[in-house]
């Protein structure tokens, strides 16, 4: 039986939106799991993948590709905001998000991205797949976006699901109040993916639109808590971004931190270019970005680098994981290297 999620307008956009819902995930998480993918990031890092989950709000989405020109949603659009002979064919400053193209469109070429979808419906859509998380080790995931911007949503979530002994884990950017997350979240959570970019401030605000201090304290408050030693994974992972991230100095620097502060692991995650064709569909400026993978030479390149970097370290780490990028909405497939909706 299908469950539906209701679409929020922009008055009520403090209400937790999520984007999307991927259920049977490898990925993210040991197991097989659910992620779901909350809307709204403090961050606004120029090399986002995921650019859908930045806003806070509602935002429409026009895919090209998936267009058939049968005129079905300017005929639906009460506000005359779409022009079948415009390559953008949405005027946004018209356009209220009232869904009815989204419903009038046969081949789901325009979207509404961001449905509001309230704890009781979310948990039975969650719990469909609760067989499948116990029998493979696996469970649930919040990504985003930041889950972490909603914390009493995600509370009264996350001690639905841990009264059941579903297997929590979070991906945050850090960048959170450490004490609303401590006394919220921190509890029902088994494991947390802690993206760790950029080690100098001056980059931070400029890459990620935010100065890194509160995400360093962050990370040596979390990796401080004295529940790690009973059952808390916090594992930092590296995005590798061509120019950005993976310099040497950049990468030293967060080897150093990381065998100081003392988890026994990270991961580095190689560029993932597939969240570019996202800002079209939005109809914002794509960054200049590259527009492939990392050549496969300059990735081992940058993983022999981090290793050695780990070697030379006075405290080197026991583990250094590679992730694999994969599809939208564009999150990483994990391998070691040693050590929407039904």
């Amino acid at each position: 039986m299908p469950i539906a999620a209701s679409r929020t307008t922009p008055g009520e956009s403090r209400r937790p939106l999520i984007v999307d819902i991927r259920r049977g995930s490898l990925e993210d998480g040991p197991g097989i799991r659910s992620v779901v993918f909350f809307k709204g990031c403090p961050l606004r890092c120029v090399f986002c993948h995921n650019p859908e989950t930045q806003e806070i709000c509602p935002e429409i989405a026009f895919t090209e590709e998936r267009c058939m020109h049968c005129g079905s949603c300017a005929k639906a659009c009460p506000q005359a905001a779409l022009d079948l002979s415009s390559p953008t064919r949405i005027d946004r400053d018209r356009c209220d998000l009232c869904g009815a193209c989204e419903d009038a469109c046969p081949t789901s070429a325009l979207r509404i991205v961001g449905k509001y979808w309230p704890v009781d419906t979310l948990v039975e859509l969650l719990l469909r797949d609760e067989s499948f998380y116990r029998h493979s080790g696996g469970g649930v995931t919040l990504s985003g976006g930041e889950c972490t911007l909603f914390p009493e949503y995600v509370a009264t979530l996350l001690q639905r699901l841990k009264a059941l002994g579903i297997h929590i884990a979070i991906e945050t950017s850090g960048w959170f109040d450490y004490e609303v997350f401590a006394e919220k979240i921190l509890p029902s959570v088994d494991l947390i993916f802690f993206d760790l970019k950029l080690m100098d401030a001056d980059e931070s605000r400029r890459y990620l639109g935010q100065s890194n201090e509160r995400i360093l304290e962050n990370l040596r408050r979390l990796l401080a808590e004295p529940r790690r030693a009973s059952r808390l994974e916090v594992r930092p992972r590296v995005p590798l971004i061509p120019g950005i991230t993976d310099t040497r100095i950049n990468l030293s620097r967060i080897v150093n931190c990381l065998c100081h502060l003392g988890p026994s692991t990270m991961s580095v995650v190689p560029y993932n270019p597939l969240g570019l064709a996202a800002y079209r569909r939005l109809g914002k400026s794509t960054p200049d970005l590259p527009t492939s993978f990392t050549n496969p030479d300059r990735e081992a390149e940058l993983i022999d680098t981090v290793r050695r970097l780990i070697a030379e370290a006075d405290r080197p780490l026991a583990q250094l994981d590679r992730e694999l990028t994969s599809k939208s909405v564009n999150r990483e497939a994990r391998t070691s290297v040693p050590a929407l909706v039904a």
